[in-house]
């Protein structure tokens, strides 16, 4: 009887291992998650106050679809896009994108900044736009960031200009690449704040 009960076990095990070996639960994680991370950050405490008429709200930039996922485009020639290997966004790039030009526009002044997806209900300055590249040039070997920004004020005023920021010689890497983003994204928010004023 005991010896069943063991045969039993061995069999139960052995058909379990099989099945672990049959099922999947999704691909191999990547070894670590691309961000953004601003350059400069408001201090703690730091806040602002003023009139709806005053702030400034900053809604979560349109991209193409090559961009609205969470992988890095590669420009490979005129007609062809791969994705870079191992590199996968913490979360969509438009809404990192997006937070990233609230904190650089909430450091360098003082205004009223809006950043969430409530920011549609703020009159006065609205601040959209499109993100038309942000991933990598594989003939340049370059790292791409540009966007075309709308500038909406609360007299109905609207103005656009083009932001952009590449940096070159990047190794076609998840790391590297990743840190370039970075620093393309900061610069062109530092552009962006600097028109926002």
């Amino acid at each position: 009887m005991r010896q069943m009960k063991h045969m039993g076990a061995v069999a139960a095990l052995a058909f379990s291992a099989v099945l672990a070996g049959c099922v999947s639960f999704g691909a191999e994680p990547p070894p670590s998650l691309l961000t953004l991370t601003p350059t400069a950050i408001a201090p703690a405490g730091a806040g602002a106050s003023g009139t709806l008429a005053g702030a400034i709200s900053i809604a979560e930039p349109d991209a193409p679809a090559k961009i609205a996922v969470a992988r890095v485009p590669v420009q490979v020639d005129d007609a062809n896009i791969a994705y870079l290997k191992e590199a996968v966004w913490v979360e969509k790039p438009s809404r990192l994108f997006r937070r990233l030009l609230g904190e650089t526009i909430r450091q360098r002044s003082t205004r009223l900044v809006v950043d969430d997806d409530e920011a549609a209900v703020v009159s006065g300055d609205m601040l959209r736009g499109t993100l038309r590249e942000f991933g990598y040039d594989a003939r340049s070997q370059s790292v791409i960031v540009r966007f075309d920004a709308i500038r909406t004020s609360g007299d109905g005023q609207v103005r656009t200009r083009r932001f952009e920021s590449i940096v070159p010689g990047i190794v076609a890497e998840a790391g590297p690449v990743g840190f370039a983003l970075n620093q393309a994204a900061n610069d062109v928010a530092g552009q962006v704040a600097d028109w926002v004023g």
